[in-house]
């Protein structure tokens, strides 16, 4: 065939659909859908399903949750890469798409009363690295006694005077063994600070909504955080397997 004529074929060739991203042995979606990319808030529904050949079916009532100070953007999790503004370091925006969540739950008391999560009681020698030129960008640090805090104010101390810490979950925005220098680190489910709050990147929800949430899904079911702006979600709902969620 001519070079002319398989460019028009090429151009005529139905596009392949995007790859499934969620995986076969997730049992539990947590799906918020923002108006907009712009949007500082959203509702958090919870779906499960008990195999990959069945429907999602939603569970319980929606959460309020609260998102970046300046919105959305590109993430880096299991979803393929999208074109568009990308998430970065420090530019408070919270990264949409689909992403794994931690095992590990962490907080200031000593225990969770959440028996079907692993719990880490954080001290002041807890750091979360976001120095994107530290090898241990994105990732937990724990210091020894003696060990000196890194030179300059590129991490995040797990343990603070902010109650809003005091209970948080790692998104897997960004996260090992596939970490981005500079593409964003410390993503968590966190405690708000009131109605109107917004975070740096991070979702935030009510104490109480958070412990409901956690006592319905565990590190067992898989789940996966789903965080799509309204238009992209509708987008990609048919080729990523989401739920149809109803007007």
């Amino acid at each position: 065939m001519p070079r002319l004529l398989l460019f028009f074929a090429l151009l005529q060739t139905p596009l392949l659909a995007s790859p499934q991203p969620i995986p076969s042995s997730c049992r539990a979606l947590l799906v918020a859908q923002p108006d907009s990319w712009d949007s500082q808030s959203s509702e958090l529904q919870l779906y499960r399903r008990k195999n990959s050949s069945s429907s999602w079916i939603s569970t319980g009532i929606p959460i309020k949750v609260h998102l970046g100070r300046r919105g959305l953007a590109w993430g880096r999790g299991l979803h393929p890469n999208q074109p568009g503004i990308q998430k970065k370091e420090g530019d408070k925006k919270s990264p949409a798409g689909l992403f794994h969540l931690g095992s590990i739950l962490y907080g200031y008391d000593t225990q969770a009363d959440l028996p079907n999560w692993r719990y880490r009681q954080v001290t002041d020698r807890d750091l979360w690295v976001e120095d994107p030129s530290s090898p241990l960008y994105n990732r937990h640090l724990i210091l020894s006694p003696h060990q000196p805090f890194p030179s300059g104010e590129l991490y995040h101390l797990m343990r603070q005077s902010d109650p809003a810490h005091a209970l948080k979950l790692f998104i897997r925005h960004n996260a090992p063994p596939h970490v981005l220098p500079g593409a964003g680190s410390a993503i968590f489910f966190h405690l708000c600070r009131g109605p109107l709050s917004v975070t740096t990147g991070c979702t935030s929800m009510e104490e109480s909504d958070l412990r409901r949430l956690l006592q319905n899904v565990n590190p067992a079911d898989q789940p996966v955080y789903v965080l799509l702006p309204e238009n992209e979600y509708t987008r990609f709902q048919p080729a990523w397997g989401l739920p149809m969620i109803k007007p």
